[in-house]
């Protein structure tokens, strides 16, 4: 009887050891993986009817907010005024599916679960004010509205499947941050559980997949914008200068294995970097790439610019741009690789990312969308400040390619893109899908005459007609960046001039 006793004891304590270990697991080694699972609604469902701060634009106008009721299960829920327009930069706060986006990044600070705030809200406890946090997203509803306008088709009003990035390269802060199609979270978030598994498999069954962010989530093939990264690896590496080398006038480039990289419509082109860049020459750049610079250096140069690594961007979930480090080791992938094609994919944000880095003097910012957090007093909790994430260029080489990019604005590809009064930068691309379509690219960046760039910009205009003079990167893409910088520009330079209020005099 004792052995036996014995045995169920040493039994019991193996249990128990392993229970301990696996919970430890859990709540030590495995607690972010799970709680930032998108199938694990049980942090929300707990925070549901608690108070919850609101989300407002840079510009001041209410996101998101909490809607008091009077239920046996619920005593508020979640709705969002401007629907489907920051619907992917909000996300949704759904008792069923739980959070994303911005809900999701800063559900701590809007529910008022952070340390400052609960100690805070502890010294504030006789004041009878809410512990919650209000968050401030860069991106303004101005911008926003007029990105959404101007991706439609000019000729139609249809929209017109694409993404809009814009930055201020000085910062990282996102100023219009919109994709097409998007979708409505108030369809998500509401009380009645039927309607929101219902809206939910409908949108994920939806072409264009609208419930995802694709404008940081989503790759592309970047075609001819990439073409920046290999002037500015070829520059950082000092194989490349403005005078040398001078690539040969042809109609295509013939790497040592593979098929021959033709330019666009056939035509003959070469010069030096500044004359390849504003048109866009295939044979150079593909012999730039594989032959000047070779596979190392662009591989890393390409990473340096933030390739192969998710941006560092304060939303969930962002999406890797790739250059594939085994294109490297084959003569014809790298040279079409160069080009911005065979399998180099990026999302808008990198390329906006690119063009912000060539812009900022070298340095590219990390990426953010928060602007500030505030209390329910108004003291604020924590801010978006800015941060860079890579230095992928020195000053000097990133001034020649700057200039080397307005040249495509005032006399290439780029000319579309053209804003009076203000010195505007870019690459066009039309990458080609296999289809019969073609995705349309514009990148760039813009600001007062000599002065630093103050915005930077990216835009893909996606499954447009087989690629012609009226189906490019600079036609049809040009125009919906040009719109969306001069309206930003516009903005900072009535923020610039705008009349400070007089100090206060000091007391008597």
């Amino acid at each position: 009887m004792n052995k036996r006793i014995q045995r169920f004891g040493v039994f019991i304590i193996i249990c128990y050891l392993a229970l301990f270990v696996k919970l430890n697991q859990i709540q030590v080694f495995q607690a972010d993986d799970l709680n930032d699972n998108p199938l694990n609604s049980r942090v929300v469902q707990r925070e549901y009817n608690r108070p919850r701060g609101v989300i407002t634009s840079g510009d001041n106008v209410t996101l998101a907010q909490s809607v008091d009721i009077d239920t046996d299960t619920f005593k508020r829920y979640r709705t969002y005024p401007e629907k489907d327009l920051f619907g992917q930069i909000t996300g949704y706060f759904s008792f069923t599916f739980g959070a994303t986006g911005v809900e999701k990044q800063y559900t701590e600070e809007l529910s008022g679960n952070t340390t400052i705030q609960q100690i805070r809200g502890f010294t504030d406890i006789f004041s009878n004010q809410q512990t919650v946090g209000n968050v401030q997203v860069t991106v303004r509803k101005d911008l926003q509205q007029t990105a959404r306008d101007a991706l439609k088709d000019p000729r139609t009003g249809a929209d017109r499947e694409g993404s809009v990035v814009l930055t201020d390269p000085r910062t990282g802060e996102l100023l219009a941050f919109w994709s097409y199609p998007s979708y409505d979270p108030n369809l998500i978030s509401g009380t009645d559980d039927a309607v929101s598994r219902a809206s939910f498999k409908l949108l994920n069954a939806a072409p264009g997949k609208p419930m995802q962010a694709k404008q940081y989530q989503e790759r592309y093939f970047p075609g001819s914008t990439f073409k920046v990264v290999t002037s500015g690896v070829g520059l950082q590496t000092g194989k490349v200068t403005p005078d040398e080398p001078n690539y040969p006038a042809a109609s295509q480039y013939q790497p040592p294995v593979g098929q021959p990289i033709k330019n666009f419509g056939g035509e003959v082109c070469g010069g030096t970097l500044f004359v390849i860049l504003q048109q866009s020459c295939n044979s150079a750049y593909a012999e730039m790439g594989q032959k000047t610079i070779g596979g190392p250096d662009m591989l890393e140069g390409a990473q340096n610019f933030g390739f192969n690594a998710p941006p560092p961007i304060d939303l969930p979930a962002p999406g890797t741009s790739t250059f594939p480090a085994e294109m490297t080791k084959d003569p014809a992938k790298l040279a079409q690789a160069s080009i911005g094609q065979n399998d180099v994919q990026a999302t808008p944000l990198e390329m906006a990312l690119v063009a912000g880095g060539v812009a900022n003097k070298g340095r590219i910012m990390k990426p953010h969308v928060l602007k500030q957090i505030t209390d329910s007093t108004g003291r604020v909790i924590k801010t978006g400040d800015p941060e860079t994430w890579l230095t992928p260029m020195d000053e000097g080489n990133a001034s020649t390619l700057r200039q080397a990019m307005i040249g495509v604005v005032t006399g290439g590809t780029g000319t579309p893109a053209q804003i009076p009064g203000f010195e505007v930068a870019g690459k066009t691309g039309t990458a080609q899908v296999g289809d019969g379509t073609v995705h349309t690219w514009f990148m760039g960046f813009a600001g007062p005459p000599g002065a630093d760039p103050t915005v930077a910009v990216s835009v893909v205009v996606l499954n447009q007609k087989a690629a012609n003079n009226d189906n490019t990167g600079g036609v049809i893409a040009g125009p919906v960046a040009k719109t969306v910088m001069q309206k930003a520009l516009e903005i900072q330079a009535r923020a610039a001039v705008r009349p400070r209020a007089p100090p206060t005099p000091p007391p008597r």
